[in-house]
C-alpha cells in the first residue's frame, strides 16, 4: 500500500489553488487560459499532451502533477500501455529518481480507477 494518495494530494492542492485564485485572480486567471491553450487537442492528441505533462511532472518529481496528470488520462481514456511507454521514457531522461515516481504514477493510475 502506497503511503501517498493521489486522490487527496489532488484534493489538497485544489484547494490551495483555490485560495491562491482568490488571491490573485488575474494571474491564476493567466495561467488557466495557458493551460487550456497548451492541452488544446491540435496535431497533438489532448493524450499525447497529457502523457507529455506527465513525463515532466515524473522527472520533476511532482507529486501533484502525477496526480492531475494521471487523472486526467484516466478520464481521457488513454491506455495502461500508453502510460508505461511514457513512464518509461521518464525513467530514461529523470534516471532513479524518476523510476521512483514512475511508480508513484503507476498507483495514481490505480487509485484513479485506470484500467490495466
Amino acid at each position: 500500500m502506497s503511503s501517498k494518495s493521489y486522490k487527496e494530494i489532488t484534493q489538497d492542492i485544489s484547494r490551495a489553488i483555490g485560495t491562491l485564485r482568490a488571491a490573485q485572480p488575474g494571474t491564476m486567471n493567466g495561467f488557466s487560459a495557458m493551460s487550456k491553450a497548451a492541452l488544446e487537442p491540435g496535431v497533438l492528441s489532448a493524450i499525447d499532451k497529457e502523457l507529455m505533462a506527465l513525463s515532466i511532472g515524473v522527472a520533476s518529481h511532482c507529486d501533484g502533477c502525477i496526480g492531475f496528470h494521471v487523472k486526467a488520462l484516466v478520464r481521457l481514456g488513454a491506455s495502461h500501455e500508453q502510460l508505461t511507454e511514457t513512464l518509461a521514457v521518464a525513467v530514461y531522461m529523470g534516471g532513479g529518481p524518476s523510476l521512483m515516481y514512475a511508480a508513484d504514477a503507476l498507483r495514481a493510475w490505480e487509485e484513479f480507477g485506470g484500467k490495466s
